[in-house]
């Protein structure tokens, strides 16, 4: 599984330590940045990892920053990307269990880097439902 994550400045230190800890789980990483807590636009990075994710070469992503919107707003806007905004372990299974996520979004600014760590295991353990669930998503348009 090779997963791509990013974050803007207010992400760029929990980003650094989830890296760490799929890496020890045997999970590749791409890291779209950035990597500096001088002040970025969140676009910058989110881009990168939408096309990414449009093209194949990641499987899945991650991203953080302040609030989490700026980046699932954006990263939503890539054809096939369904990026899931969780805030605590519940709503990073149901994200993946409801909405098939393939992007896990969290809002650095309002979690602790434990709660992080829990709700990536949780959003990575977890699997679609499918049924009425996937009859939903097939409502939802694609970018085109």
């Amino acid at each position: 599984m090779k997963i791509g994550i990013c974050s803007d400045h207010a992400g760029v230190e929990y980003k650094a330590k989830l890296i760490k800890y799929m890496e020890r789980r045997g999970i590749e990483v791409v890291n779209f940045g950035t990597d500096t807590t001088e002040s970025m636009d969140y676009p910058d990075v989110a881009h990168p990892l939408g096309y990414a994710l449009e093209k194949g070469d990641v499987d899945l992503g991650v991203a953080l920053c302040g609030t989490g919107n700026g980046m699932a707003i954006t990263l939503n806007h890539h054809k096939g990307v369904r990026a899931g905004l969780a805030w605590n372990v519940e709503v990073g299974k149901l994200v993946k269990e409801h909405n098939n996520a393939n992007v896990l979004v969290m809002p650095a600014r309002f979690i602790s880097y434990r709660m992080a760590c829990a709700i990536l295991r949780a959003w990575l353990e977890t699997e679609f439902a499918g049924g009425r669930h996937l009859r939903r998503i097939e409502k939802i348009p694609v970018q085109q």
